[in-house]
């Protein structure tokens, strides 16, 4: 698989940390030109230098996927320094977990710019040059919570079922030459809880990730696996959990 991804260049969002940065590291270890952006911009550097460190390729941004101008810079930059960009993956992502009747409008908020205006955004930068090439793929990291409803996720699902719904719809309407691909991950160890305001489900969250929780390994190895496959082949869907998820 190295042989067949190396030289590429993949953007990867929410890179700082989790599951951006195991898919950051896995992918230069691969020999991809790997473009990090989040909005903390020392974990960047330090992810990178790091990378490069290891004889890797790495360049970094600070990005507000909740702003299209920085989506925009970010793959404008890509291009710029590698001449080309090869995969995008829309991988930032936050999860203000809560009952609908607590009513929790600005965490709504939160999710609908970040995880849902934020990946269409970044889709929205990154086709242009895809036409252009001829060539291109589009990684959603998604989630499993928008596959099985539960109470508390509701809004957070929503935001995931409908980059679910965006990304299948993009399959059918491209002629093949843009893939896309949706990963959706279940229980893993992040850091997303850090950002839950609601006390009771941060501590719930986290002591299921204390219990059950999969390596963020798991899904980058998904993203070398997609990315992997030959330029007729699109691999649609991936659902990544843990064995004793329900």
């Amino acid at each position: 698989m190295q042989d067949q991804i190396k030289g590429k260049v993949a953007i990867i969002t929410g890179a700082s940390s989790g599951i951006g940065k195991a898919i950051a590291k896995k992918l230069a270890e691969h020999g991809v030109k790997v473009v990090l952006g989040a909005r903390r911009i020392e974990q960047l550097k330090n992810i990178a230098e790091e990378i490069v460190t290891n004889g890797g390729e790495a360049m970094v941004m600070q990005t507000d996927v909740t702003q299209r101008a920085d989506l925009q810079q970010l793959v404008a930059a890509a291009v710029e320094k590698f001449g080309q960009l090869d995969v995008i993956i829309n991988n930032a992502g936050i999860g203000q977990l809560s009952r609908i009747d607590e009513l929790d409008v600005d965490g709504w908020d939160q999710m609908i710019d970040v995880n849902l205006k934020g990946v269409l955004y970044g889709i929205a930068a990154a086709i242009p040059v895809f036409k252009q090439q001829n060539a291109g793929h589009i990684i959603n990291v998604i989630s499993t919570s928008g596959i099985k409803i539960v109470p508390e996720q509701g809004v957070y699902a929503g935001t995931k079922n409908a980059v679910r719904t965006i990304s299948e719809a993009f399959r059918q309407e491209s002629d093949g030459r843009i893939r896309i691909t949706g990963i959706s991950p279940g229980v893993v160890k992040t850091d997303l809880a850090t950002n839950i305001k609601n006390e009771v489900m941060k501590t719930a969250i986290l002591e299921n990730m204390e219990k059950s929780a999969i390596h963020p390994d798991a899904i980058a190895n998904a993203v070398v696996y997609a990315m992997s496959q030959p330029l007729d082949v699109e691999i649609g869907d991936i659902v990544i959990r843990p064995s004793v998820q329900r």
